[in-house]
């Protein structure tokens, strides 16, 4: 779920068409809804891809190290710094939407190997059709359920897991739990880092819940959201980092803070304090995310 947050990061642009050499949106009809594809009037080959109305990703062809959405940014630093630059990862993503995050890794990361979980079958079809990955990327794309799909990753194999799972614009309940990241656990290697895309709005109860959930299964976490989200004015994405090595929380605050629109971290005591004694979300209580508001998507 993007909403509306928007900004530049390492923007080239570049010539040539659209899917099928086309500027004009192109849709299909897949699991999920109406999937279309919508040109960015000002970046060539560039696309954002909704369902159903709502954002859920945005490509630029030409340069996938430009990332579009402020929450997909976020994750993009957590990507640059989870291991020192260009070495190669064990990537996994559950949802995949257009592949933006795993084109991001391939560009920066050469010779990393990735899995993209997407439940949508018919939404990769239609991906894989207008915005094709490059051949030379080493990322296969499993059309079963995130935990599934999580469920065949060899134990310690992940650098990275990364959640970014919407089904319309709200994250499947079963996504949200702590048998969910028993799981996400066993897939990481030691050094592994959990990141997952969060949406809440106030009171933000679902958020507090999550970082409690993933507090009771990593020792380090931190959060990256905008302000007006921090203070409960508004609905919006947060970012979660969660692992059980020292987190680069300085930096990751300093580019976070840098961005187009400037985000704030929390970690350690605050981000506990923030949480207020919610507590963490079982399979047996887990429900979904909540519904945001149709203002978001204006």
């Amino acid at each position: 779920m993007a909403g509306k947050s928007k900004g530049n990061r390492n923007g080239k642009g570049g010539g040539g068409s659209g899917p099928r050499g086309s500027a004009e949106p192109v849709s299909g009809q897949v699991g999920g809804g109406l999937a279309e594809l919508a040109p960015d009037r000002e970046r060539a080959r560039a696309w954002t891809l909704l369902i159903d109305g709502a954002p859920q990703s945005h490509v630029d062809l030409d340069d996938p190290g430009y990332l579009d959405f402020s929450y997909q940014r976020r994750i993009g630093h957590l990507i640059d710094l989870v291991a020192p630059a260009r070495q190669p990862l064990n990537v996994v993503h559950l949802g995949g939407g257009a592949f933006t995050l795993a084109r991001y890794t391939a560009a920066g990361r050469p010779r990393s190997t990735q899995q993209v979980v997407e439940i949508d079958g018919a939404l990769v079809t239609f991906v894989r059709e207008h915005l094709p990955l490059d051949p030379q990327a080493r990322i296969r794309v499993r059309a079963v359920d995130a935990r599934a799909g999580l469920a065949k990753i060899p134990d310690g194999w992940a650098d990275l897991v990364i959640a970014d799972v919407f089904s319309g614009a709200r994250t499947p309940a079963h996504l949200t739990s702590t048998e969910f990241l028993d799981d996400v656990r066993r897939a990481l290697a030691p050094t592994g880092w959990y990141v997952a895309n969060l949406a809440d709005g106030p009171p933000l109860t679902h958020l507090r819940s999550q970082i409690a959930t993933a507090a009771s299964r990593f020792t380090e976490l931190a959060l990256a959201a905008d302000p007006v989200v921090w203070r409960g004015k508004r609905f919006g994405n947060a970012v979660l980092v969660a692992a059980d090595r020292e987190l680069p929380v300085a930096e990751f605050t300093r580019r976070v803070a840098s961005d187009p629109h400037p985000g704030r971290v929390e970690h350690g005591r605050a981000l506990a304090d923030f949480t207020g004694g919610a507590a963490p979300v079982a399979d047996a209580s887990a429900v979904a995310s909540p519904q945001p508001p149709p203002s978001v998507f204006r």
